[in-house]
């Protein structure tokens, strides 16, 4: 029995050669058809929209009411944070907050937690610094201030947001004339990282030393208000010369009214007992008032015809 033939590949060679010669070359309204087929992480044909619109660097807007509306204002790392920090201490010329930290990237993330810090430490170091001074009168039981935290968190949030508002309005309004203007994002988030430098502060009042406090306060409000000066100079120097030194000059002395107010209120030194002779005990309640206020002298008076008491 005679061996079968094995395949001639030449004869498919050849084939394919006069197919290829005889069949046009496609133009440009006609080209091949291609199908893409996109494949989940399991393996299986799926659509995967969330990397189609990373890898198409668009993303759909998502609505006001949506929780992906406010994700982005918290996406930062530890890295950006520490480096805005940074930033808001070290004032130099030439170096703008908005354009060389935040990089059209603001953020509610660190502002939000160096306010509730700041809040927290004035709250705790003012109740430690009122300790150390009443510990030492005679009959003095401490109860803790809790509300001073809720007045320190209001002081604090309704200076970072309010204050931001007010700048960010007028900057829109006096536009037409010139000025700059940023987003009112923008202008928050400076508010709020300016204020880091107030929290080492804050927690170095426990030193009693008063000459020692008021050098940090004017330490710390320098520091931080250049920045906010340096920061929305540019934005104000196109408007009048008047307008822009008034308005910078507003936002220095209110930044530095924030931290005077917030020494004067958290850590004032408690009037020293036993002042006057009619002063009251800490801890006298009605019966001590009674008690302790500064009675007249007695004098005995006799009429005539009676005897005096004995």
């Amino acid at each position: 029995m005679a061996a079968p033939e094995e395949p001639r590949f030449q004869e498919f060679e050849a084939a394919a050669e006069l197919l290829s010669a005889t069949t046009p070359p496609p133009t440009g309204e006609e080209r091949p058809s291609q199908v893409t087929v996109t494949v989940s992480p399991e393996g299986e044909p799926g659509d995967d929209s969330d990397t189609a619109e990373l890898l198409g660097g668009q993303r759909q807007p998502h609505g006001f009411w949506t929780f992906e509306y406010y994700r982005g204002f918290f996406d930062v790392d530890t890295h950006q944070v520490l480096d805005r920090i940074k930033g808001s201490v070290t004032p130099l010329p030439g170096k703008n907050f908005v354009r060389h930290r935040l990089r059209n990237n603001p953020d509610l993330y660190g502002p939000f937690w160096v306010c509730a810090t700041l809040a927290l430490a004035l709250a705790g170091s003012g109740n430690l610094a009122h300790l150390g001074e009443k510990r030492a009168a005679p009959g003095y039981r401490y109860s803790p201030q809790f509300h001073k935290v809720t007045i320190a968190a209001t002081l604090v949030f309704g200076y970072a947001g309010l204050v931001p508002l007010a700048l960010w309005g007028f900057l829109r309004w006096r536009q037409s004339r010139g000025a700059g203007a940023c987003s009112f994002l923008e202008t928050v988030c400076v508010y709020g990282y300016s204020l880091s430098a107030y929290v080492p502060t804050a927690i170095l009042w426990l030193i009693p030393a008063g000459w020692l406090q008021w050098l940090l306060l004017a330490a710390a409000a320098a520091l931080s208000a250049a920045v906010l000066a340096l920061t929305f100079w540019p934005l104000l120097r196109t408007d009048s010369r008047a307008t822009a030194l008034a308005v910078v000059a507003t936002i220095i002395s209110l930044h530095a009214l924030l931290a005077v107010g917030c020494k004067l209120y958290f850590f004032q030194r408690p009037p020293s007992a036993g002042a006057a002779p009619w002063a009251l005990h800490p801890t006298a309640g009605a019966e001590g008032l009674r008690s302790h206020v500064l009675q007249p002298p007695r004098t005995n008076i006799s009429l005539p015809g009676t005897h005096p008491a004995r």
